[in-house]
């Protein structure tokens, strides 16, 4: 497995997602991690987007997801966000997904967010 990283980081996303009523009519923002495990050998050597993972491309196919069918849960969102992102781009290798709902509202407490990682690779 390569060691070379691409991470996007902080995409912010405001979306109709979780099992509250009020959070699917409301709505609320969602903060999306990716990072893609590939080998960018070629691409240092070439300096060439076709060597390499279209950043553009993998955070439409997050923005895609967001704002797709609505979902109780951010376990669901981020394995469809790793199974697209792994089905769309052959070079990538392993892909981990964090999704956070900063500020979410959980009875008495004080919490800055919610979140959940999932990590996926090719070969299981």
């Amino acid at each position: 497995m390569t060691r070379d990283l691409i991470s996007l980081a902080g995409m912010v996303f405001f979306a109709h997602h979780g099992a509250r009523p009020e959070e699917r009519t409301l709505g609320q923002r969602f903060v999306v991690d990716v990072d893609l495990w590939v080998d960018l050998a070629a691409a240092g050597a070439s300096d060439t987007l076709c060597d390499t993972v279209n950043y553009s491309r993998v955070f439409k196919l997050v923005d895609s997801v967001m704002h797709g069918d609505p979902v109780n849960l951010l376990e669901t969102l981020g394995e469809r966000i790793a199974s697209r992102i792994l089905e769309d781009s052959d070079g990538v290798e392993r892909v981990r997904v964090r999704i956070a709902k900063p500020g979410v509202a959980i009875a008495e407490s004080i919490l800055r967010e919610a979140a959940v990682t999932i990590d996926r690779s090719r070969t299981g």
